[in-house]
């Protein structure tokens, strides 16, 4: 892939652990008993929870983008050399074929 892009959206790991906090808090609440606070808990949640399901967003648009791009590169490189991809196919199916018979014995 020739071209990169930077994504100022936070890593998976980082909104892994804000949704796993988001879900603990609304345990505790659902727990808690209903008051004043309730509600404004609940606002909160629903805040973070939008937050949280627009990051997934542009996480999710970004790999599709990267993988498209990924997709279009090796398309553009087997397309180039046809005659190479082929024979690069047919040697790693006789590899992996060949080990797979040598297992099975």
């Amino acid at each position: 892939m020739t071209t990169r892009t930077e994504s100022t959206a936070q890593p998976p790991q980082a909104l892994l652990e804000d949704l796993r906090s988001l879900v603990t808090e609304a345990e505790k609440l659902i727990d808690g008993t209903p008051g004043e606070h309730a509600a404004d808990a609940l606002g909160a949640l629903r805040t973070r929870f939008d937050a949280a399901q627009a990051r997934l967003g542009e996480l999710y648009a970004d790999t599709r983008q990267k993988v498209v791009a990924g997709a279009k590169c090796t398309d553009q490189a087997i397309r180039a050399n046809p005659y190479q991809a082929l024979a690069l196919a047919l040697g790693a199916g006789l590899l992996v074929g060949v080990l797979l018979g040598r297992r099975s014995r």
